[in-house]
C-alpha cells in the first residue's frame, strides 16, 4: 500500500489553559488542553453567530419557562425542594446543556468542558468565555468584513498565459 502524507495545517491557532494560579491545565496523559480555531475555515464567523444566537435563545426559553412554573401551583416536595422548584432545577439543567451546545458550535467538542475544567456550569459561563477570548478575536476575524476577504482570498482567480476572450 502507498501512503499520502498529508502537510501540517497553518492557519491553526491554539489556545491553550492555565488554572487560577497560572499553571498550565494538563489532562491525565500529562499533555496540556487547549483549544483549536482553524483560521482558514470561512465559516467561523457564522459559527460565532450561531452560538451567540443560540445562548441568547436558550437564555429566553429558561426565562419562559420559568414564568411558566411560577403560574403553577407549588406542592411541598418529598425533599426539602417543592415541586416548582424542582421543575426549575430541571429547567435550568437543560439550559446548560443547550448552552454547552451552542458554545461547543464554535469552541469545537468538548471545548465548553475544557473551559469549565472540572466545574459545574453556571449562568455566565458564556460571557466569561467570551470575556476571556475577546483579546484573541481579531486574530480568529469574526466580522463580516473578515470573512468577505477571507472568501475573496480563497477564491480569487490567479492571472496566468491562458488565452481570454477580450
Amino acid at each position: 500500500m502507498e501512503y499520502i502524507k498529508l502537510k501540517e495545517r497553518k492557519d491553526i491557532l491554539k489556545l491553550g489553559f492555565q488554572d487560577e494560579n497560572g499553571e498550565i491545565i494538563k489532562d491525565e496523559n500529562n499533555r496540556e488542553i487547549y483549544i483549536e480555531f482553524d483560521l482558514g475555515d470561512i465559516e467561523l464567523p457564522l459559527k460565532y453567530n450561531r452560538c451567540v444566537n443560540q445562548i441568547e435563545q436558550a437564555r429566553k426559553n429558561l426565562k419562559t419557562q420559568f414564568i411558566i412554573i411560577d403560574k403553577k401551583q407549588d406542592h411541598k416536595g418529598k425533599q426539602l425542594l417543592s415541586s416548582n422548584e424542582v421543575e426549575k432545577v430541571k429547567a435550568t439543567k437543560q439550559f446548560y446543556k443547550d448552552m454547552e451546545v451552542a458554545m461547543d458550535l464554535f469552541l469545537g467538542q468538548g471545548g465548553t468542558r475544557k473551559f469549565l475544567n472540572g466545574k459545574n456550569p453556571y449562568w455566565e459561563m458564556w460571557d466569561d468565555i467570551d470575556e476571556i477570548l475577546k483579546p484573541h478575536y481579531n486574530k480568529l476575524k469574526l466580522t463580516i468584513n473578515d470573512m468577505t476577504d477571507r472568501i475573496k482570498n480563497k477564491y480569487k482567480v490567479t492571472e496566468s498565459d491562458v488565452l481570454t476572450n477580450e
